[in-house]
């Protein structure tokens, strides 16, 4: 049997602590410095710059409900690539469900960018959008 690649690795405790969304494990594996790029038109979207601002997206990411189950990575020594489904089982049924990409830069044992690319870029505009800027008619009138 052999080793796992070590980027691997880093990729998989990234995953394990974003499920559980624990800041601290997350912190291991991602550099001070990051940039993480998320493409669209949509209130999520633009490279947060930082592991606070990058933990403050995804603060704000659980809010939508959305999910991320990897289902193949590739690696070499200074990138990985994974292709995940994304996907969310919201109540007011604004979902999402389709595959996303990311690659992921690593360098000294730690993530130092990634950047995402949806496999329909204008869904998730219209799921984000929605998640995040419309509220219910209550809120409105509040």
């Amino acid at each position: 049997m052999s080793e796992q690649h070590p980027n691997l690795e880093i990729i998989g405790k990234f995953f394990a602590a974003y499920s559980q969304f624990d800041t601290e494990a997350m912190k291991e594996v991602v550099a001070e410095d990051v940039k993480w790029t998320i493409p669209g038109h949509h209130p999520m979207s633009g490279t947060k710059v930082g592991i606070t601002e990058v933990l403050a997206y995804f603060s704000k990411l659980s809010e939508s409900g959305f999910k991320a189950d990897p289902i193949v990575l590739g690696v070499n020594d200074d990138y990985v690539i994974d292709c995940h489904r994304g996907w969310s089982n919201r109540e007011d049924g604004n979902n999402v469900d389709m595959l996303w990409c990311l690659l992921w830069k690593i360098k000294d044992g730690k993530i130092v960018e990634v950047v995402n690319f949806a496999a329909d870029q204008h869904e998730a505009d219209r799921f984000f959008y929605k998640a995040y800027q419309l509220k219910p008619i209550q809120e409105r009138m509040a």
